[in-house]
């Protein structure tokens, strides 16, 4: 994939801040970071990135979605569920707000 210079200087922020590259087999063509266990799926746009789809937990090659299912909140992806417990929601979060701040930063520029 080519990169414009605002989106290497967004990966090279992202990087920075510890976010890691990852590589998810059924989406190739988005590039994916990810950190402490949670992923996301980066489009390339005009000035930088944005996030497609949602932020999610890794499970293996996949990423599994935070959803409520019978009352309680759970990473779902296909047949596999982990359960979504207090200790994994604060960083969940966390990963949202620092990825969204990063990537608004760089469009900033």
């Amino acid at each position: 994939m080519d990169l414009a210079p605002e989106q290497v200087a967004t990966m090279n922020r992202l990087q920075s801040a510890g976010f890691d590259c990852a590589t998810l087999a059924e989406v190739e063509r988005y590039l994916a970071v990810e950190k402490d266990g949670f992923a996301a799926l980066l489009e390339p746009i005009e000035g930088g990135f944005r996030i497609f789809g949602q932020i999610g937990f890794r499970m293996g090659e996949s990423l599994g979605i935070l959803v409520e299912q019978e009352g309680r909140q759970v990473f779902v992806y296909q047949e596999k569920v982990v359960d979504a417990t207090p200790e994994m929601i604060e960083p969940y979060h966390h990963f949202r707000a620092e990825l969204q701040s990063l990537l608004k930063e760089g469009r900033k520029q």
